[in-house]
């Protein structure tokens, strides 16, 4: 039998709803671990599902590394404008963005394949995924542009 406490700590770490944290620690068998690969899991065919959606709103994000010497403007895309203004969903944006500047990738197909430099277990692409999963709503990268004086 799955506790409320370990329902809360699921949802506390992914930000995810009771709902979907209790359904996966129930299919893991009350496994914190491979509960949270199920939710990985069922992000990517949630984003799957929504990927004919249109992406009518957004963010656009800009981030300054240290030293003023690096920046990046990154544009997050998603539905609606009730989740482009979700103070998550501009962490995520500008996370990402973050990771443009230290990582350099060339092209959108290249940035989500790169594990993200804050936690590489995971990829842009499941950042992405689990930012459909929490909202609900497609969301992709859409244009980013990095600067750099060196």
């Amino acid at each position: 039998m799955i506790n409320v406490e370990e329902i809360k700590a699921l949802r506390e770490e992914t930000g995810l709803s009771i709902a979907q944290c209790r359904f996966a620690l129930e299919e893991a068998g009350g496994d914190k671990a491979k509960a949270l690969e199920i939710l990985k899991k069922n992000g990517a065919e949630i984003a799957l599902k929504k990927g004919s959606r249109t992406l009518g709103a957004g963010a656009v994000v800009a981030y300054i590394h240290t030293g003023d010497t690096v920046g990046v403007l990154l544009e997050l895309l998603c539905e609606t404008d009730f989740v482009s203004k979700n103070p998550e969903f501009k962490a995520v944006a500008k996370d990402i963005a973050m990771h443009v500047a230290a990582m350099q990738p060339s092209d959108t197909t290249e940035l989500l394949t790169q594990p993200f430099i804050k936690d590489p277990s995971k990829t842009i692409a499941d950042m992405i995924n689990g930012t459909v999963q929490k909202f609900g709503e497609r969301t992709e990268v859409g244009n980013f542009i990095r600067y750099s004086i060196k």
